[in-house]
């Protein structure tokens, strides 16, 4: 089967979490044999920023931990789709492309495509920018993949696609997987985005002040701290290591004895149900991983026992004192978050679940064109 996917980027993952899971659905894909051709804007801002801030080594090394992955950077003025889209049979175009590219492969497909098309959506921008979501022209896709059952049923509520279909984020366990031989070099390690706002109080309550009260050895890769934001990282003991490439997270979480998951506030409050991928990846990675308050409404996982949660930051500074004193603890949830992941949360599970929805929708006869 020939797969083409259209996105934000494939090779930078700087400040674009949609890369992490992309990388692993490519991945599983080649795996089974498919052919999967990958489409970015040449001025894709994540590559623009990842090459200002580092050059253009990152882009090398991306190609060197994923041989097989390649991706077509296109220029939207000249992008020729009936070249792009020639003996496609399914067609992913993620949201967070462009209207008019979006527009342009609805109407490819209606004059003279038969492959199956689905637009992604992995973001909240369907409660936080509404008109923008709803002005996407979706007339002649097949559906909606929603990566959140809420997102789902605001797709469906609001009438912007005729079908869609819960397709959560997972965990690519050819990388995401236990480093055992890394050496330990501190207590807690987090890997996010400071971002737009969104959680800096989360951030300061469920991460900074207990790292401080419990004097952590603690370090946070990230990019987009402002000056406040590393001001406040410094008053609290940690380390700001900078940006990382994700398939180098798992080298880093092994060196640490836990993480924590601190959600953005649209998640909580409109969006309940969507962890971040990082929430897949830790646990995938075999690292215990104490969460802020987020609400697992459609049952991923068990709290509890994949992971613990803190209510009130006070009660992330016990969770996290236990979790870092009390091996046994540790190793249960390791052990439990790990077999949840590889039972259900990996790559392969959401291309099962990709190619039964593919399986399920009707072929498309090509129109004829009236001239």
């Amino acid at each position: 089967m020939r797969v083409v996917i259209f996105c934000h980027s494939l090779v930078s993952d700087w400040n674009h979490g949609n890369a992490h899971f992309l990388r692993g659905i490519c991945a599983e894909l080649r795996a089974r044999s498919h052919d999967v051709q990958v489409y970015e804007p040449a001025d894709a801002w994540s590559v623009q920023n990842l090459v200002a801030q580092h050059g253009e080594a990152p882009l090398q090394a991306f190609a060197r931990a994923y041989p097989g992955l390649r991706s077509h950077r296109y220029d939207l003025a000249t992008l020729d789709l009936d070249e792009a889209l020639e003996g496609a049979d399914l067609v992913l175009v993620h949201e967070w492309n462009d209207h008019t590219l979006v527009k342009r492969i609805g109407e490819h497909r209606l004059s003279h495509g038969t492959y199956r098309l689905l637009f992604h959506d992995t973001h909240h921008r369907s409660v936080t920018d509404r008109e923008g979501m709803s002005a996407y022209d979706l007339e002649h896709y097949d559906g909606v993949l929603a990566f959140g059952e809420v997102i789902r049923e605001l797709y469906r509520k609001n009438g912007w696609g005729r079908r869609a279909w819960t397709w959560h984020e997972a965990a690519d366990v050819r990388v995401f997987k236990p480093q055992p031989a890394e050496p330990r070099q501190g207590d807690l390690v987090w890997i996010g985005n400071w971002g737009d706002d969104e959680r800096t109080a989360e951030l300061q309550e469920f991460l900074l002040d207990p790292v401080r009260s419990l004097e952590l050895t603690a370090r946070i890769h990230g990019v987009r701290y402002p000056d406040d934001a590393k001001r406040r990282l410094a008053q609290a003991g940690i380390e700001y290591a900078g940006w990382i490439p994700n398939y180098e997270a798992p080298r880093v979480f092994a060196r640490f004895g836990v993480t924590v998951h601190v959600p953005r506030r649209p998640y909580v409050e409109a969006l309940p149900g969507i962890p971040t991928i990082r929430v897949f990846e830790a646990l995938a990675c075999g690292i215990p991983l104490v969460c802020a308050p987020w609400n697992d409404v459609e049952g991923l996982f068990t709290a509890g026992e994949d992971y613990l949660v803190a209510p009130t930051g006070a009660a992330m500074r016990e969770r996290l004192h236990a979790v870092l004193h009390d091996r046994e603890l540790a190793a249960a949830l390791v052990e439990h978050g790990l077999a949840t992941v590889r039972e259900r949360h990996t790559c392969a599970h959401r291309v099962d679940e990709l190619l039964d929805i593919y399986a399920g929708l009707e072929p498309r006869q090509e129109a004829s064109v009236v001239l």
